[in-house]
């Protein structure tokens, strides 16, 4: 590559670092990656945990063809196209009973400035206008937008950026590695975290709390696992006090968990769901934010030529978005991808758990296709030594993800156990070399 590179801002990266030693992927396909050196590169994390069908696949390729020849676009305000419908209606029927209303995004930060919007309206519609208070947890990641930082956990996303919205607060996260360190599959100990909604609730009142927005497992932050009964504990506070309970499952919806979503899979449904990724596999941007009925059913007031909730993006419902979705579900479908991590389900558990005993490794954290292998931080360079493991990685022809001192897996659904065993030969490899 000859061109110059300064004028890209890359997000979410260390620009200086990459841009003396570009790291440039040109092909996809299947489980893998080329550079623009040729070299193979088996893709550990779905690219950004959201090619969960592999790359490449031919049914999403086509349908994102034929759609751009048929309807490129169609405005989504007062005005739709048929694949909306049909994507809105899938979705609803693989999502948890209840949730059965759809509304259409760009991206997981959009989706969760959507299911806030929704929360605080839903409350006002419905005569409770002073619940406008927003509840996250700490360590949380729900996007970069204002409300997504604001209910989101991640000190580093959040410092640079003022006070942010007013009336949020957070309650503490579920990692304790003191009790729980190398649990294989949920912790054992930890649900009663969860009742430190109450402390909030103490504090507060429950008159001014519209909602709490969780991950069922927190992705972005390292991999957190709930404990046994932690969200079933939350659940019940929340109905307790009226609040309404979001789930973030943009990285663990679509199979990542071993079912469709993570609601399933730890048997909790939530009143809001935030999608995105996996969605359409990563092909083109879209979200989506799963409403509960008995919410959705309250904005439909007043006189029928009225808005009922006047929010929505330009982009939402895009055609090729939908074209893409409703392909990406057919391949889920086709493959049976949403279960299959439950199939392969413990070798891979076992496969990272074999890590154990490795230089610097002081916890494992595993469910479904996701893995969190963490570090021992470096004195005086947190981040550091898991980032040299991930050019390692990168230079034995690997993808990881690395977020702190902490490595994380999530390939594609699509993997098979020589895959899985390749990828945690080349973290034990890198380990082993690294200081």
């Amino acid at each position: 590559m000859t061109q110059d590179l300064s004028a890209y801002w890359m997000p979410f990266t260390a620009n200086r670092q990459f841009k003396k030693a570009p790291r440039l992927l040109t092909r996809s396909q299947g489980m893998y990656y080329w550079d623009d050196h040729g070299r193979q590169i088996l893709d550990g994390v779905a690219g950004l945990w959201c090619v969960n069908a592999g790359h490449a696949r031919p049914k999403i390729v086509q349908a994102i063809q034929a759609q751009a020849a048929e309807l490129d676009y169609a405005p989504p305000f007062q005005m739709a196209h048929p694949k909306a419908f049909e994507l809105a209606d899938r979705l609803a029927k693989l999502a948890p009973a209840g949730l059965g209303h759809v509304f259409f995004t760009n991206s997981g930060s959009e989706s969760v400035e959507t299911a806030l919007k929704i929360a605080l309206a839903y409350h006002r519609a419905r005569g409770e206008g002073t619940r406008t208070r927003l509840l996250g947890r700490e360590r949380g990641y729900h996007g970069v937008n204002f409300g997504g930082i604001s209910v989101g956990g991640i000190v580093g996303n959040r410092k640079y950026f003022g006070t942010l919205l007013g009336g949020v607060d957070h309650i503490r996260h579920t990692h304790d590695p003191a009790r729980n360190a190398f649990s294989v599959g949920q912790p054992e100990h930890g649900a009663e975290l969860a009742d430190d909604l109450e402390r909030l609730v103490t504090l507060h009142d429950a008159s001014t709390i519209a909602a709490i927005i969780v991950e069922p497992v927190a992705g972005s932050t390292g991999v957190l696992l709930p404990p046994k009964g932690y969200l079933q504990r939350l659940r019940e506070i929340c109905d307790r006090h009226g609040i309404l309970l979001i789930f973030d499952e943009v990285i663990t919806g679509f199979g990542r968990t071993g079912q469709p979503f993570a609601a399933q899979t730890f048997g909790v449904t939530p009143d809001l769901m935030t999608l995105a990724k996996g969605i359409t596999n990563g092909s083109v941007p879209m979200g989506a934010v799963l409403v509960k009925d008995t919410i959705h059913d309250t904005f439909m007031n007043g006189p029928e030529h009225l808005i009922e909730f006047a929010h929505g993006y330009t982009y939402s419902g895009h055609p090729l978005a939908c074209a893409a979705g409703l392909a990406t579900l057919d391949t889920y479908a086709d493959e049976g991808l949403l279960t299959r991590a439950t199939e392969l389900g413990g070798h891979f558990a076992a496969a990272v758990h074999s890590l154990k005993g490795e230089p610097h490794v002081i916890d494992v954290r595993n469910v479904g296709f996701v893995g969190g292998i963490e570090l021992a931080a470096r004195p005086g360079e947190p981040g550091k030594r898991a980032f040299d493991a991930f050019l390692d990685c990168y230079e034995q022809g690997v993808l990881v993800r690395t977020t702190g001192d902490v490595i994380a897996l999530s390939p594609p659904l699509i993997i098979e156990s020589e895959q899985i065993d390749r990828i945690v030969e080349a973290i034990r490899t890198a380990l082993r070399r690294v200081a």
